[in-house]
């Protein structure tokens, strides 16, 4: 599909849950696209993907795949980012990259448009976009960073099975009805594919996503911890991380006690601050048991958040709920955004 204003897009992992909801997001955005390339594995290659009512032939991802490409969006596992995000730039391809292939890597700005849009004016070709957890919680602390300061971050998160892909749903879902109609369960994918052993995420909740590390961390609360010290470009913040698997199909939640430098906030100052700051909605009323769930902010691009209340001990602590659409704000809505900041600042050429 073609027409004349817009730019050359390539989608990397066009078939995969992320991959889906990108194309969905540049269609919803209306994001200028004079034509669009479908890349994949070799398995997936030949079908193809409905995109503005035009069907739009999926092609293997190789490095010739990228010729004439302006912007290339991948989520298609840190491997093929590796392998193909160097050879997309090098042809002259801006890349947006889903993965935790470079997120770490010096020189590679890790952006949440919403908290340091700017980062893009320092890129090589590539930017990364974070976690999917560490991007709502980020989101949701900056107003108060830049009013308060911040001192510590202590997050316990409630993540999504979707977070793991279409299989790890699909083992949800079959759990769920195997055991209640009585018969056994065989898990083989949470908490994570390749690890030693898989228990059942149905009626559960796992406290492992990703492996484990040296420190008794796993790799996505080590990933929380490090994401949000570099897009805040504060290396001495305090943050701490339990990331848990839960028997939710979309949205990630997150328990966030935080500690600012400046003491004295109010709630309600808390609250007004978040409700005039971008890509939030405040959702936050006890009396009328309005807070953020998993279930409401599906197919939403912003970041909930509510239970706002003021520590009991300490004057300069505070706790929130933040919840967000992990397929969206987490991934494909935010490699979009940043996409959109991309032709903004005029760094698309």
């Amino acid at each position: 599909m073609a027409n004349q204003s817009g730019y050359h897009v390539a989608v990397v992992g066009a078939t995969g849950a992320v991959g889906q909801q990108m194309l969905k997001t540049l269609e919803e955005r209306n994001f200028p696209i004079s034509k669009l390339s479908l890349l994949s594995s070799k398995r997936s290659a030949g079908k193809t993907v409905l995109f503005k009512g035009e069907e739009v032939v999926v092609q293997e991802a190789t490095p010739e795949a990228f010729e004439g490409v302006q912007l290339a969006l991948f989520s298609a596992g840190g491997s093929v980012s590796k392998q193909l995000a160097p050879e997309a730039v090098k042809r002259g391809a801006i890349c947006v990259d889903n993965t935790s292939a470079f997120r770490m890597t010096e020189g590679v700005p890790l952006v949440v448009p919403e908290v340091n849009e700017a980062d893009l004016h320092e890129h090589n070709g590539i930017i990364a976009n974070p976690n999917c957890s560490t991007i709502q919680m980020v989101v949701a602390l900056e107003p108060l960073r830049q009013q308060y300061g911040l001192k510590k971050v202590v997050v316990s998160t409630y993540q999504a099975v979707s977070g793991a892909g279409l299989n790890a749903i699909n083992e949800m879902k079959q759990q769920s009805k195997d055991i209640l109609e009585g018969k056994d369960v065989t898990p083989e994918i949470l908490p994570v594919g390749g690890d030693k052993k898989h228990y059942q995420i149905a009626f559960n909740a796992i406290p492992q996503i990703d492996l484990f590390q040296e420190n008794g961390y796993t790799f996505e609360e080590m990933k929380m911890i490090n994401e949000t010290k570099k897009i805040m470009h504060m290396s001495e913040l305090e943050v701490a991380a339990t990331c848990v698997r839960l028997p939710v199909e979309t949205g990630h939640s997150e328990s966030v006690y935080i500690e600012t430098e400046k003491g004295g906030a109010s709630v309600e100052e808390i609250r007004s601050l978040l409700a005039n700051a971008p890509g939030i909605v405040l959702q936050d009323d006890p009396s009328n048991q309005l807070y953020p769930m998993a279930t409401t902010s599906v197919g939403k691009n912003d970041v909930f958040v509510g239970r706002i209340r003021k520590d009991l001990d300490r004057d300069n602590g505070f706790h929130l709920w933040v919840v967000s659409d992990n397929l969206l704000k987490g991934a494909a809505w935010n490699s979009v955004q940043i996409a959109e900041s991309l032709v903004k600042l005029q760094l698309l050429k």
